[in-house]
């Protein structure tokens, strides 16, 4: 008797083991699947659903100091130097031109009456960068281009990412404290689709290929060229000394 109940421990000792990691192995696979499911609904769930987990942050752009703006341009009209700007707000580069140069031409030269500025859409990375020149476009109907500008690029985190959408434009919009009813109208009816085509059928008769490309009094510069080599552009051109013949 003895034998046979000292035989029969193990059997009683072992079960309980075994139920145990049963149990936790299959709280593991739940915990898991639970998590699978979880992460499956982020990646298929539409753009709006996401925003109950992702709430969007429009930034708001910091005000560059233009002393003069009329629409899309800024600066004396009369002033020595007309420099036109061909852009696409999808562009890397000309980010890197707003950021980096943009600031330092306006206080030096934009806003002592030297040079007169204007900006000119040219589209070329994808339907986004459209719809984005478009937003610019309506929201200086209501005295805020250059206000939307920089909105759009403060906002820029890549090319075709969703960063100018329609909803997108229209947050941005909201952000700026714009009349939305005429904005909206604006936007989703098109009125300046002609604008835009306008500009780049105009920007590829002038022999653009890139953005940023400027024209400085019809001299072509080509890329976000720092600020030093477009300060000697605009001294030549000041000065009488630039060679437009050779843009």
């Amino acid at each position: 008797m003895v034998e046979e109940e000292i035989a029969r421990e193990p059997v009683f000792e072992v079960k309980p083991k075994k139920n145990w990691r049963i149990w936790l192995a299959l709280g593991g696979c739940w915990v898991v699947l639970c998590a699978a499911v979880f992460v499956g609904a982020l990646i298929f769930v539409s753009a709006d659903s996401m925003q109950l987990f992702f709430p969007e942050n429009v930034q708001t752009a910091e005000e560059l100091p233009r002393g003069v703006t009329e629409s899309n341009t800024m600066g004396d009209p009369h002033a020595p130097v007309y420099i036109v700007e061909y852009g696409d707000f999808q562009c890397p580069y000309c980010l890197k031109f707003w950021s980096e140069t943009e600031p330092q031409l306006i206080e030096e030269y934009v806003n002592t009456g030297k040079v007169y500025f204007e900006y000119r859409a040219f589209p070329i990375l994808g339907p986004e960068s459209f719809t984005a020149a478009e937003g610019a476009y309506c929201a200086g109907d209501q005295g805020k281009f250059w206000e939307f500008h920089d909105t759009l690029f403060t906002n820029w985190t890549g090319e075709n990412v969703g960063d100018f959408t329609e909803e997108k434009l229209v947050k941005y919009a909201e952000a700026l404290d714009l009349d939305m009813q005429e904005f909206e109208s604006c936007l989703s009816g098109g009125r300046h689709s002609g604008t835009v085509e306008q500009d780049r059928a105009q920007a590829e008769a002038d022999g653009v290929h890139a953005t940023p490309t400027l024209f400085i009094n019809g001299f072509k510069v080509e890329g976000a060229q720092p600020y030093q080599i477009l300060k000697e552009y605009i001294e030549d051109a000041l000065n009488g000394n630039l060679n437009t013949e050779s843009g």
